[in-house]
């Protein structure tokens, strides 16, 4: 962190002025200093003051100078400001928002002493510190103050963590006191934290630690729980005086201190851990600095002095600008801020954990901000000011981010998507997909707030290019798939996420309903689709079509509107929706039904307000009418009285209107007296229903309320009396008989005479009722009475005069019912019959008059006949033996069947002229029945027809065969009527028949007809040559194919041709390509000038290059522009141009390149050129490559040729720098003569005097390379010699005597330069004599060579020293030229460390560190680790892991910190798991404890599940094993309850497998003493419900046999029968067969992993098996689990009537239900009788086991609920 000055906001005094507090607003606007003049000055963000207030003391009589301003703090919402005064007095003053406010006091806090200082870290609470030495807590919202804790010593400082979660108070005696409002997780302690050496004056809370200092001129840094981190001591410094105010950043990781004339900074630094200081900011004459304010984004520190000056400081650790429109700031490690330099506006990047912000980037048209964080992502949006930061592992940089959506970030990294809403550090959901296009992602985040739904996030996504998934982030659950048969290209839920809609390839636009998961296809061919903005209002494009769905309810409706263009987008805005829609170079706005829109969403989302308000802008009309009735019962509905009133109001109801308005009056009443809304009063429910017409439900509303007087005036009001005098019955109301008369008689004067009369008669007057009915005219309701009351129908005249009015009224049959009961049978046959009752006069003439039974069937069916009910009168007709009436009947009816049925038992002669009738209605049906059966009168028999035609076999039976054939002919059944008529006509005579009907049908034009008929006589050759001759010739092809298949292929060709001649070229076409010739097909085109069809026809069936050739000729036989034309419009004029060189037409590529592609002229000449050129045509060649441009491809093919004197000819003339080449070229050719003088000559002319060079060394004339050499490249000549030299050598012209005695003669000469150079090649001798000869060349280039060469000839000679393992005379070398590092490599490399090290430290301390590194590395790779352990611990820990030596490695970590200890037990424990060492990693773990690091939990879950499946624990052997996992779990959840896990599903999880460890070991411990065999078995049973973590197989196992070993044979049963179905499901490898019914209702879960083996061996399958068939067997055991008193599974937890949840006790893990024994820790409890049972066994049987057990219970529990008990 860097300080920088930047101004003075308050200029020093020249005396005493102290600034005696200062403070920064929340928000970053408002700053405020308080001097020692008791007012407080506000400053804006810039330093500018910009308004002021006065202080006042808590009495104006001791004077306004009686008290000091020891601390002030802005409110988090920064409109207010806390000052804490020494005259005990706090003051909140309410600044108001804008500059100017008035400034009001709305709180004070009076205090018994001095308030000493002031935070205000959260929304209503400020806490202060008083001069008693208490801190206390104020209330701004309930005005009250009280008491946090108390000290005895005066409270000197305050400060809050980060988060304003936790306070810090320094006191005058040196102690520090922390409290926490919310510990976060921490687990940190509180109370009294450290005793400082001196009163903190200074003291600031940091991220990772505590800051203090005082006095005492040294600085302290603490840990969390208070043990000194560092000091920082400065007490010898005379330069230093005490510090007296200390401020942190809002990061935590800067702190910074404040003394006489200097500021101190120091940084927290992330990878060392440690506090460093940075260079202090010292400032003459400051003098003592007061007060220190830091601006709350980090970037601004304001320090106040004595002298009563406030000085603003720049605070950065480093700036720089981002695309020079951003600035980044980084005012922390973890804290950015990011400046938009055009607009002003800031953002905060801030990362919570504290981790640094490496890298900040501004992405999505530079609106949202990406960080990476060592473990975190960080993003943000710019304009809202909303910042996520989510736990992110580094993938590299391979993410992908998406930023469509204004609310959510989509991230996409290695095929998953992340979804991260802005503003929250929780990932919204992460889902697995492969496809990125934000097209096929839709994202919902409560963009239209509905009611009743407070929160709704949902996402649509592909699961695969066929399937969309839809899934409610809030829940994260899947809420719909849908697998589609088609891929989907583009998708969107609606606002509220309700609706999907999505499009597949084949453009058919799809609406999906996500409540009903029904899916439908709205709209085929869609090319735009867009939800309206703030609605579910739909628009897309059909073709030419506009489609709006107003209602996406019903999305059949849908509104269509012709539009000429493309839809190109949606605006909304200013109370119009407009669809833009391109047509030609315009843009055409087509207007919406902002009315349907608007009210659509209104209703929709239940904001009838904003309805109301939309409805009362439009004018009455149909439209708006239906509006209001639809607001009107959706008002109602949710009972919006007052926008219902209003709605019937403007529909003109004014009756409705004015009720509601008399039930608004009486809710606002009711609303007023007793608060709510009113609208639960039971006078407006009750008039609520009246107005639905619910008259039931108001009467029941008043009763509840016990106001019968209400109900009944409700009722009479209506005129309902019945309801009212049931209610007055109902409720025993005294005016009851009065009600009855009432009604009565208002009954008469309104001549009510039949109600009157029901009236009478429900009050048993019988007679009197009667006689209303006949004064009413209803003589049937007074026979009705009469035939009920047997006294009636004694009174003779009574049922006379009835009966005589019911006869005069025309009412028989109710007359002949009571001449019935009267016994008068004759009279009321004779009724019977005029009132036409046949069914009552046959059922009385059976009794009374049989004879006449007959008659009346008879009657009875002419009657029906007359009624048109033919078909009821077959039967009478049948049973009054009138066969042709019955006949006629059920032709009448066209009962068909029953006609023949009839038919069959007549007469021939009378059934004959029938059977016809009935033939010709099947025949009309064109019916045929597979198996009937026709029955015979005269028969006895049925005769079954197989497959008969029912019409056909009528026809026979009529003598009509005639009528058959022409049936089926006309049908087109010819088939049927070929063989009816073979049956009946010569073969001969039928073909005859069939050819000249045919022909017949041909002259008709019924060609198919004549077709079947050629064809069912065997001749399709006539049918070809009818359809040829009549140029059918699609009809002609299907016979030939079907009947001459291997004609098909010429007669296509025959067609085609006869055709083309015939000018029918697209049915030739068709032919052609049939027959696979479609190059005829393409010349058929060309002569008739189609060239287009021609085109169309290669491009669809010719070859790659088919179509292109076409495109040539046709462009050909157009020419000039028109060619061009062409070839533009088909995307083919440069693979023309290409066609045409290819195919040599040159004149005509040169022509469409002159015309069009000017650029493609150099390659035609190009092209020509090569082409003259394999023509043997060189002059013209030569010329073209020249027009090509392309001299040099001339110059090349005279070379090839060898025409040198063109070649050079045309180099010179258009390619000087060819020159060369061929003057090369004839060289080389006169080298392969031998020819070398001529070769010089060429070569020296072409300037080539290397190449000239190189050819004399290779032929071995190196006195003429020599010469070449000095004459033309000196530069060279010394390498030459020498290479000359090397030759030599090799030959053994020269040996290494020769070259050490040349380099002695070039030392005397003092050609000392050549004689190192000879020294130096000296090689492949004695090490003693290389060593002597390099070590001359050094000796001699440090004498007398430069320095920059004697440095040279050292940096080559030592490296050959060290090969050949003279590191010390190289070391030696290097020193003489101070060369210190290459020194300490030699002597490193020669293993000489002491002498490196003390180079090292003599010459350059720098490199200590250096030759330390190396070191260490030398005794890695040596395995020297012993001697590694005193250098570096962790590469030791490292070594000893390579090797194996895991013992040695644990032993070396347990002396280290905690943090390395458990990285490598972590390591070993892994390393064990995979040798299949689980015990002993558990051993590990009971060894050195189990810390709650998450990255251990994959290895205690591995432990776990390894203890759970290994075989031989179900014992009391076992137990320790058992007792070690527990304790090894326990220890774990201990950790994780105190650590940042806490609470977390993983932590939850290991609470699971701690309480099944600890049922293990109880069971393992109760199997140890013979009376706890029943504990044993029900903690097995008990272990079920947890079979999600256990082996199920092996958990049925252990209970089936633990309940048979204890008798319980029901539950064996059942449990080793689902042992043996999972044994059968592991070698099937799937649970789905798994029967689930005997579990049912039991907390034994259904979904469990599949084991991935068997836990139990073959042979105890089978012995279970066998016992498990011989009880099935016996069938004497029920197959269901015990119940008790619950009526639940007695093992259950859960009561399945109630749900109610019971505790597990800890004894046997059965519930609880009675003589609970409750423990310390919240929700363990024990059932009495079993803890009393297991000590009473403990007791007797002293096991240790079970004592271990209790120790365990009461470590877990918190103690035992009796301490009677001892564990020894």
């Amino acid at each position: 962190m860097q300080l920088k000055h930047l101004r003075t906001l308050l200029s020093p005094q020249d005396g005493a002025a102290k600034v005696t507090c200062m403070a920064w607003s929340q928000n970053n606007v408002k700053f405020a200093v308080c001097t020692v003049d008791r007012v407080v000055l506000l400053y804006d963000e810039h330093g500018e003051q910009r308004d002021k207030f006065s202080t006042k003391p808590a009495d104006m009589k001791y004077g306004r100078k009686s008290y000091m301003v020891k601390g002030m703090a802005f409110s988090p919402d920064s409109t207010k400001i806390a000052i804490g005064q020494t005259d005990n007095i706090i003051y909140v003053y309410k600044i108001g928002e804008d500059w100017g406010d008035k400034k009001l006091i709305c709180n004070k806090f009076i205090q018994t002493s001095a308030v000493t200082c002031l935070q205000w870290p959260a929304d209503y609470i400020i806490v202060f510190g008083l001069a008693e030495g208490k801190v206390r807590l104020a209330n701004t919202k309930t005005n009250k103050s009280s008491t946090i804790y108390g000290t005895d010593s005066y409270v000197v400082s305050l400060t809050t963590n980060c988060t304003g979660k936790g306070i810090l108070s320094g006191h005058a005696d040196g102690t520090i006191v922390r409290y926490f409002f919310d510990d976060e997780g921490s687990g940190e302690s509180q109370g009294k934290l450290v005793n400082h050496p001196c009163p903190p004056y200074a003291l600031a809370w940091a991220t990772d630690s505590i800051v203090a200092a005082g006095c005492n001129r040294r600085v302290v840094a603490y840990g969390k729980e208070g043990h000194v981190l560092q000091t920082f001591d400065y007490s010898r410094d005379p330069k230093e005086r005490e510090f007296t105010t200390a401020a942190a950043s809002p990061g935590g990781q800067t702190v910074v201190l404040g003394s006489y004339d200097r500021l101190r900074v120091f940084n927290w630094s992330l990878r060392r851990s440690i506090w460093e200081e940075a260079k202090p900011k010292e400032i003459a004459n400051l003098y003592t600095i007061t007060a220190l304010a830091w601006k709350r984004d980090g970037s601004r520190l304001c320090a106040g002095t004595l002298c009563g000056g406030v000085e603003q400081f720049d605070c950065c650790l480093r700036r720089s600008i981002y695309k020079n429109k951003f600035e980044l700031t980084y005012v922390g490690p973890s804290q950015v801020i990011v400046k938009n330099l055009s607009s002003g506006t800031r953002a905060i990047l801030k990362s919570h954990y504290g981790y640094e912000v490496e890298e900040v980037k501004i992405l999505g048209k530079e609106r949202y901000l990406v960080a990476h964080t060592s473990d975190t992502l960080l993003l943000g949006d710019l304009h809202t000011n909303r910042v996520s930061e989510i736990a992110w592992q580094g993938s590299g940089g391979n993410e992908k981010y998406f930023f469509e959506n204004e609310n959510v970030c989509m991230i996409f990294n290695a095929g998953e998507l992340t979804l991260v809403e802005y503003g929250s550090n929780d990932t919204l959901g992460s889902v697995r997909t492969e496809f990125m296009n934000p097209h096929l992602i839709s994202v919902r985040i409560n963009e239209r707030h509905q009611r009743g739904m407070e929160e709704n996030k949902k996402l649509a996504y592909l699961i695969d290019i066929k399937t969309i998934a839809i899934v409610d982030l809030i829940g994260g659950y899947n809420i719909g798939t849908i697998s589609h048969e088609s891929c989907v290209d583009w998708l969107e839920l609606n606002e509220t996420g309700h609706k999907l809609l999505f499009r597949d390839r084949k453009l058919r636009l799809h609406l999906y309903d996500i409540a009903s998961c029904s899916k439908t296809m709205i709209l085929n061919f869609c090319s735009y689709v867009q939800w309206v903005p703030g609605s579910d209002v739909l628009v897309a494009q059909n073709r030419n079509s506009l489609c709006v769905w107003y209602n996406i309810e019903a999305p059949e409706r849908v509104t269509m509107s012709s539009i000429r263009g493309d839809v190109i987008g949606l605006e909304r805005g200013e109370g119009k929706t407009e669809v833009l829609v391109t047509e030609g170079v315009t843009t055409v706005a087509y207007m919406l039904d902002e009315g349907l829109i608007e009210f659509g969403t209104a209703i929709d989302d239940g904001n009838y307000i904003r309805a109301v308000a939309f409805l009362e802008t439009l004018e009455m009309s149909p439209e708006a009418e239906a509006m209001w009735k639809t607001l009107s019962k959706l008002a109602l509905e949710e009972r919006q009285l007052h926008i219902a009133e209003r709605c019937f109001s403007a529909l003109g109801h004014v009756a409705k209107a004015r009720f509601l308005h008399e039930t608004n009056e009486i809710a606002d009443q009711m609303s007023q007296e007793y608060g709510g809304e009113g609208t639960d009063f039971y006078q407006v429910r009750a008039r609520l229903a009246m107005l639905e017409k619910n008259y039931k439900l108001a009467e029941m509303i008043f009763l509840e309320q016990n106001a019968v007087e209400e109900a009944m005036d409700m009722y009479q009001e209506l005129h309902r009396w019945d309801e009212c005098i049931a209610v007055a019955e109902a409720k025993g109301h005294p005016s009851l008989e009065k009600l009855r008369q009432g009604y009565y008689q208002w009954l008469m004067d309104t001549q009510q005479e039949e109600r009157a009369g029901e009236l009478q008669e429900s009050q048993g007057d019988g007679l009197a009722a009667i006689s209303l009915y006949l004064k009413a005219g209803l003589p049937a309701r007074a026979a009705r009475l009469v035939l009920t009351q047997e006294e009636l129908l004694a009174n003779t005249e009574l049922v006379e005069h009835i009966t005589a009015a019911l006869i005069k009224g025309e009412l028989y049959e109710r007359a002949g019912d009571l001449f019935e009961k009267i016994r008068n049978p004759q009279r009321a046959l004779e009724c019977y019959c005029k009132g036409n009752a046949f069914m009552k006069a046959v059922e009385l003439a059976r009794l009374a008059f049989p004879v006449e039974v007959v008659r009346l069937e008879e009657a009875w069916g002419d009657h029906l006949v007359q009624q048109k009910q033919l078909n009821a009168a077959i039967n009478h007709y049948i049973e009054a033996r009138c066969s042709i009436k019955a006949i006629e009947a059920a032709l009448g009816a066209r009962q068909w069947k029953k006609a023949i049925y009839i038919l069959d038992l007549q007469d021939q002669n009378i059934a004959s002229k029938y059977y016809p009738r009935v033939a010709q209605h099947y025949a009309s049906l064109q019916e045929y029945e597979t198996a009937d059966c026709f029955h015979s009168v005269t028969l006895t028999f049925c005769i079954c027809l197989s497959q008969p035609q029912i019409a056909e076999e009528l026809y026979i039976k009529g003598d009509r065969i005639k009528d058959a054939l022409d049936m089926h002919t006309q049908a087109g059944r010819w088939e049927q009527a070929h063989k009816l008529a073979m049956k009946c006509m010569r073969p001969e005579d039928v073909s005859v028949l069939y050819i000249t009907q045919a022909q017949e049908m041909e002259k008709q034009g019924k060609y198919r007809e004549a077709e079947r008929l050629y064809v069912t006589v065997e001749e399709p050759d006539l049918a070809i040559t009818m359809f040829k001759k009549h140029k059918l010739y699609d009809d002609m092809i299907r016979l030939v194919g079907k009947y001459h298949p291997d004609l098909l292929s010429d007669t296509h060709l025959h067609l085609g041709k006869e055709l083309e001649a015939e000018g029918r070229l697209q049915e030739a076409e068709d032919h052609y390509l049939e027959a696979q010739e479609w190059k005829a097909t393409v010349n058929m085109y060309r002569s008739n000038g189609l060239w287009e069809k021609a085109y169309r026809v290669a491009k669809a069936h010719g070859g790659a290059n088919a179509h292109k050739h076409v495109a040539c000729l046709w462009a050909k036989s157009l020419g000039g522009e028109a060619a061009v034309r062409l070839l533009n419009k088909l995307g083919l004029l440069e693979a023309a141009i290409d066609h045409a060189a290819d195919n040599c037409s040159f004149e005509f590529a040169f022509e469409l390149s002159r015309l069009a592609l000017k650029h493609k002229i150099p390659e035609i000449h190009l092209r020509y050129a090569m082409y003259l050129e394999d023509e043997g045509k060189f002059e013209e060649a030569e010329a073209e490559f020249i027009r090509a441009g392309k001299p040099k491809e001339a110059v090349l093919m005279f070379v090839h040729n060898q025409d040198w004197e063109a070649a050079q000819r045309v180099a010179e003339a258009h390619d000087p720098e060819s020159v060369a080449e061929v003057l090369v070229g004839q060289a080389r050719v006169a080298l392969e003569e031998k020819d070398f003088q001529k070769a010089e000559g060429l070569l020296l002319r072409a300037q080539r005097p290397s190449l000239a060079l190189n050819y004399y060394k290779e032929a071995g004339l190196w006195s003429d390379a020599l010469r070449i050499c000095k004459d033309y490249v000196p530069g060279q000549l010394e390498a030459l010699q020498e290479e000359y030299e090397r030759e030599a050598t090799k030959k053994g012209a020269r040996g290494v005597e020769g070259l050490v005695e040349q380099a002695r003669q070039w030392e005397q000469a003092g050609e000392y330069s050549r004689a190192v150079d000879c020294y130096i090649k000296v090689r492949d001798t004695g090490s003693s004599s290389l060593e002597k000869c390099w070590m001359k060349a050094a000796e001699l280039s440090i004498k007398f060579l430069p320095p920059q060469r004697s440095l040279e000839v050292v940096r080559a000679v030592g490296p050959q020293l060290i090969g050949i393992g003279k590191h010390s005379a190289a070391a030696e070398i290097y020193l003489n030229l101070d060369l210190v590092k290459e020194a300490i490599d030699a002597f490193m490399e020669g293993e000489e460390w002491n002498k490196a090290k003390r180079v090292a430290k003599e010459l350059d301390p720098r490199y200590e560190d250096y030759v330390d590194q190396h070191y260490k590395d030398f005794l890695k790779n040596q395995g020297k680790v012993d001697s590694l352990v005193s250098v570096d611990v962790v590469a030791a820990l490292d070594l000893y892991v390579e090797q194996g030596q895991w013992d040695k490695c644990i032993e070396t970590a347990t002396k280290q910190n905690y943090k390395i200890l458990h990285k490598y037990v972590a390591l070993y424990a892994t390393h064990l798991i995979r040798e299949a060492g689980s015990a002993q990693a558990l051993a590990l773990y009971v060894q050195h404890g189990a810390p709650a690091n998450p990255q251990n939990f994959n290895i205690y879950k591995r432990i776990f599940m390894d203890m759970v499946s290994s075989p031989g624990t179900n014992s009391a052997e076992a137990y320790h094993s058992w007792a070690d996992l527990r304790d090894v779990l326990f220890n774990l959840c201990e950790n994780l309850v105190k650590s940042s896990e806490a609470n977390s599903p993983a932590h939850e999880e290991f609470e699971t497998m701690l309480l099944i460890a600890h049922y293990y070991a109880t069971r393992s411990a109760a199997q140890s003493v013979k009376q706890l065999e029943t504990v044993a078995a029900k903690l097995s049973v008990s272990l079920l419900r947890h079979t999600q973590l256990l082996p199920a197989d092996k958990a049925f196992y252990e209970a089936g046999t633990a309940a048979k070993a204890v008798g319980w044979e029901n539950m064996a049963f059942i449990f080793l029968n689902r042992f043996l179905d999972l044994t059968d499901a592991i070698e099937e490898g799937t649970l789905d067969a798994l029967d689930h019914s005997d579990f049912q209702d039991t907390d034994i879960p259904f979904e469990v992993p599949l084991p991935a083996k068997q836990h139990i061996p073959e042979a105890q399958r089978e012995e279970v098996r066998d016992w498990v068939l011989t009880v099935s067997m016996d069938q004497q055991l029920d197959q269901v689990l015990p119940q008790d008193e619950r009526g639940a599974y007695e093992a259950s937890l859960v009561a399945v009537s109630t749900g109610v949840r019971a505790l597990p006790c800890l004894i046997t893990g059965y519930p609880i239900l009675r003589n609970k024994i409750e423990f310390k820790r919240p929700g363990k409890a024990a059932n009495k009788d079993n803890w009393n049972k297991f000590l009473m066994a403990i007791k007797t049987s002293h096991s240790p086991v079970c004592q271990d057990v209790l120790k365990f219970i009461s470590q877990w529990c918190g103690g035992l609920p009796s301490t009677s008990f001892s564990f020894q």
